[in-house]
């Protein structure tokens, strides 16, 4: 058998926000230690026998310490949406800065941003990246500085760009617009029904961080981008999915279901005065434009891919935000 310190060491940075919960399910479930750096109480479902770490992460010193030996820094820490031009570059800093202490390898979740409102339907890892909104570019600019460090032998880093994460969790597009009526039959969708758009279920995501990490050192390259496909799934499948999974698990209304979208000419106009509406109406076309993911390089890279049935993974993530839902009245009573 082997000793706890022989086992591979991830160091997560933002641990309790959920795409780390779910790489520490993940990784733990595969016999990895690992360290979350996080805020205030550890997220319900984190596994037993992760180490947890409070260091600022500004504290590269602190977090090095508390992770020694790590292979991998999963960098799964977002700034407020309305705070990316301030906060993005600091935090991305302050994560290089770890996974140099720790000579680590540094894991980075991408998203589309990159290829602006004129993607192609169809994103490989070596498409073109032409941003046209301000979170495009920065995210243009991060992935730039890091194939310069990889270049110069500073950090090496792999890239796993995913759509939008539904799944372990809350506070996501999923939960805070498209299901966020459900109880009451209605179902709000961004965009048009018709319009192939990319998701990840994020235990899925997860699983494919462990097949990137597992690899030989040898078998990574310096600076590596991988697409992790998900589902690719158009507006009417997806709310179509939806209520099949809710149905199938005792949360359909009592009404008919309806189906809206939302008001962007309010939205858009809004923005002068609510900062999040001018961020959410700058990505707007997102939702207009069809996009999936290529997965094929990272399939060559790591085997089968993860991939949980739309109908389950839509099944489990309706239950664990009806869990959500309910906490703060269960705790008020007991």
């Amino acid at each position: 058998m082997t000793t706890h310190d022989e086992r591979p060491h991830l160091l997560i940075l933002g641990a309790n926000g959920r795409l780390g919960l779910a790489a520490a399910q993940a990784f733990a479930a595969r016999g990895w230690q690992v360290t979350a750096a996080l805020r205030g109480t550890p997220a319900p479902g984190l596994p037993a026998g992760v180490r947890i770490c409070r260091a600022a992460l500004q504290d590269s010193d602190a977090l090095a310490r508390a992770a020694h030996g790590a292979r991998w820094v999963l960098h799964a820490v977002n700034p407020p949406y309305t705070r990316w031009a301030q906060e993005l570059p600091p935090l991305a800093d302050a994560g290089i800065r770890v996974a140099q202490r720790l000579q680590a390898r540094l894991l980075l979740p991408g998203n589309v941003y990159n290829y602006g409102s004129a993607m192609p339907s169809r994103l490989l890892p070596d498409t073109p990246q032409q941003p046209d909104t301000r979170k495009g570019r920065l995210r243009v600019a991060l992935e730039e500085r890091l194939q310069a460090a990889a270049a110069e032998g500073l950090v090496q880093t792999t890239v796993l760009r995913a759509g939008d994460f539904f799944g372990c969790g809350s506070g996501t597009w999923f939960d805070q617009a498209i299901v966020k009526s459900l109880a009451v039959g209605r179902l709000v969708y961004p965009g048009p029904l018709d319009r192939p758009h990319a998701w990840a279920y994020l235990p899925d995501l997860a699983r494919a961080c462990v097949a990137l990490a597992e690899r030989p050192p040898a078998a990574c390259a310096p600076f590596e981008r991988f697409h992790f496909p998900g589902h690719t799934l158009t507006g009417a499948g997806l709310l179509d999915g939806i209520a099949q999974a809710a149905a199938a698990i005792g949360q359909q209304p009592a009404r008919p279901w309806r189906r809206s979208t939302l008001p962007w000419p309010l939205i858009r106009a809004g923005g002068w005065l609510v900062p999040m509406w001018r961020e959410l109406a700058e990505m707007r076309y997102l939702w207009e434009r069809p996009h999936a993911l290529d997965g094929q390089a990272l399939e060559a890279a790591v085997g089968p891919l993860p991939q949980t049935g739309i109908g389950e993974a839509l099944r489990t993530t309706l239950r664990q935000l009806d869990t959500v839902r309910r906490a703060p009245t269960a705790a008020a009573a007991a």
